[in-house]
């Protein structure tokens, strides 16, 4: 049980590395956040087995990161449409 806690924890990690060292590219940073996202889902599911919780709130969960997923996809598509590609220096707000 403490090898799978040890696992998440490093995918966590890794997910968190990936998203602050490629901030160039929006797809990678929207992957790494996924990645993220499912880190966090499996931690949820092992510790509310282990305390043998209800399941209602990675319902919940997985409502919003599938909301979050679309959110992006939508932003990257809108951003390749207008600019021709996914980097961020070719972005401007003004």
């Amino acid at each position: 049980m403490l090898n799978m806690w040890f696992i998440i924890f490093i995918m966590f990690m890794i997910g968190n590395m990936i998203f602050v060292s490629k901030h160039k590219h929006l797809l990678i940073m929207l992957l790494s956040l996924e990645f993220i996202v499912l880190s966090i889902y499996l931690l949820m599911l092992f510790y509310l087995n282990y305390i043998e919780f209800d399941m209602y709130m990675l319902m919940v969960f997985l409502v919003f990161s599938v909301c979050e997923g679309a959110l992006g996809i939508s932003i990257l598509v809108l951003m390749i449409r207008s600019y021709g590609n996914d980097y961020f220096q070719s972005f401007s707000l003004l």
